[in-house]
């Protein structure tokens, strides 16, 4: 029963510190209108332009049209743009003295990374919203069955959280908003482009197919594009098995370096 406290202890700790990263979307909506513009922009107009192109429609599934296989690789972009630079935030916490009565509260940092964690997966959550309804409107042809479209905000909030955990991992080590800000834009298109978000691995040069197996991004990818466009869900669970692992490895990288941020 001890146990059973603890864990439900913990697990209130994170939603309360979830709740109140929430209230500052509330009294600030602008990052989550600003960064619906990226995805908009590389569903709306590279996607058009590359199916009037048909330049990819030899190296795509059978059956696909490109904006179909474009469009789960917009929705993880758009959670990866949200997350990566959710560090930012933490050093600003510390810069403000916010962080230190965080860690001064009897919230284990783990639980507190973990909250702020899942504020970012449900910003991820607006940004695939809007990208669904842009893609609905532009016609594309996906799969939105109520378990599809569970199934894809799993993955958001799984992706989004991997990437903010990333983020905050990172923080910890380089201390400053400026750093950080230059670390997140040096990561955010290799990620991007080391993955299957927008052409197949099978067209990338044989020096960046290994980096594309290790980057989670490629992995959520291929859950989505299962789930919304192919309908083949046999790699499901190996997909959803290397994002969890890796969310919770760089959760736990996190919390060990949150310390180090006041340090």
């Amino acid at each position: 029963m001890k146990v059973l406290s603890e864990v439900r202890k913990y697990f209130a700790n994170a939603f309360i510190i979830a709740e109140l990263e929430m209230r500052k979307i509330r009294h600030d909506q602008t990052q989550i209108w600003v960064r619906m513009v990226q995805p908009a922009l590389w569903l709306a107009i590279y996607g058009l332009a590359m199916s009037k192109l048909n330049a990819m429609s030899a190296n795509i599934p059978a059956g696909l049209t490109y904006l179909q296989f474009m469009t789960p690789g917009v929705l993880a972009q758009s959670a990866l743009f949200v997350a990566i630079f959710f560090g930012i935030n933490v050093v600003w916490e510390r810069d403000l003295g916010l962080l230190n009565k965080l860690l001064s509260t009897p919230a284990s940092r783990s639980s507190i990374i973990l909250g702020k964690a899942l504020s970012a997966g449900v910003r991820g959550i607006f940004q695939a919203i809007a990208v669904i309804i842009l893609a609905v409107i532009l016609q594309v042809h996906l799969i939105l069955n109520p378990l599809a479209i569970l199934g894809t905000f799993v993955v958001i909030v799984l992706v989004s959280m991997c990437f903010s955990c990333v983020s905050m991992a990172i923080a910890s080590l380089v201390k400053t908003r400026e750093r950080m800000m230059g670390f997140g834009q040096v990561m955010t298109m290799p990620l991007f482009f080391a993955s299957s978000a927008i052409y197949p691995i099978s067209i990338m040069p044989s020096w960046i197919r290994p980096l594309a197996y290790v980057n989670p991004l490629t992995y959520s990818v291929d859950a989505m594009r299962d789930m919304l466009a192919t309908g083949n869900l046999h790699s499901l669970p190996l997909d959803f098995a290397v994002i969890i692992a890796t969310t919770i490895l760089f959760l736990v990288l996190a919390s060990l370096g949150l310390k180090k941020m006041i340090s």
